[in-house]
């Protein structure tokens, strides 16, 4: 006898079929990106591996083919031989105070003239800012002679203040701070000028502490810019007890380039550790920072 199946059976069923193509396809989709973010994770993480791998082999085996990912003979006394050879320490100091210097001067100029550009009303406000935006665009070797030449003037080359003073503000720096005050309803002002505070009140007390993500996103890329930079260094320093660690890494090549690769790559290994740790300690704050500016604006 044949079975017949009623009408209200048959879109359950056909809601059914829909509910499990949609649950195989989010599967599939979601096993895509993840492989993709998998791929992308390790190309991005491949040179540091190899990094830290080839800082623990003897030199013979630095060049080997085919290569191989982990080294046959772990040596360890290559990351020793970095604080025999060089200043290592000297290095390291001279480019916290460089790096810590710059975000304490960024954080306090442009968070200052972000909430001009935002919140005050000043003739060409408009035309400035756009001037310092088309500041973004121009690259540091294009103005690196005339900033050589405004160093030398003052008597401040072959000084870390040469490295400090050019890098307190920054025109990014300015942009992105005056987006997140930007977000801040105006109401909060309008009550703190009921309640009688002054701008810088308003500014200090009100506003600055909204925008805290900001100023950690900014205090993370520009630790991460200058603690890593070597152009600038090469320029300005000529004493090697004012080196900064990218700069004074080169003396590990030795003479004519004849230094342990290996040994190379474990004082970078080593300038890598505090740009990690501090990422690990403020990732909370660069991701909440990202969401908030990428959600308000």
């Amino acid at each position: 006898m044949a079975t017949t199946t009623s009408p209200r059976t048959r879109p359950a069923a056909r809601a059914r079929t829909g509910s499990n193509t949609n649950t195989f396809g989010r599967y599939f989709g979601n096993s895509v990106v993840f492989v993709l973010l998998l791929a992308v994770s390790f190309a991005m993480l491949a040179p540091i591996i190899w990094a830290v791998s080839t800082s623990l082999r003897i030199p013979r085996e630095s060049f080997t083919l085919p290569p191989k990912w982990l080294p046959t003979d772990f040596r360890y006394q290559n990351y020793q031989e970095v604080f025999t050879r060089v200043p290592f320490w000297g290095y390291f100091f001279n480019s916290f105070i460089v790096s810590a210097a710059v975000i304490f001067g960024q954080l306090a100029t442009c968070s200052m003239a972000a909430y001009a550009f935002a919140r005050l009303r000043f003739p060409g406000k408009g035309i400035l800012f756009s001037v310092i935006l088309s500041a973004l665009m121009v690259p540091i070797q294009a103005t690196i002679i005339p900033v050589f030449l405004e160093i030398k003037f003052f008597h401040l080359n072959n000084s870390l203040w040469s490295l400090i003073l050019p890098g307190i503000t920054s025109a990014f720096g300015v942009f992105l701070l005056r987006q997140y005050f930007l977000t801040i309803p105006s109401e909060l002002e309008d009550a703190a000028r009921i309640d009688g505070a002054n701008q810088w009140q308003i500014f200090s007390k009100v506003m600055l502490p909204l925008v805290a993500p900001a100023l950690a996103v900014l205090a993370i890329l520009t630790f991460n810019g200058y603690w890593n930079e070597y152009f600038r260094p090469l320029i300005f320093l000529t004493s090697p007890d004012k080196y900064t660690l990218p700069l004074g890494l080169v003396n590990l090549r030795g003479q004519f380039g004849s230094g342990s690769i290996a040994i190379v790559l474990a004082g970078v290994v080593l300038s890598l550790a505090p740009v990690l740790v501090m990422y690990i300690f403020a990732q909370k704050y660069l991701i909440e920072g990202i969401a908030a500016g990428s959600v308000k604006g």
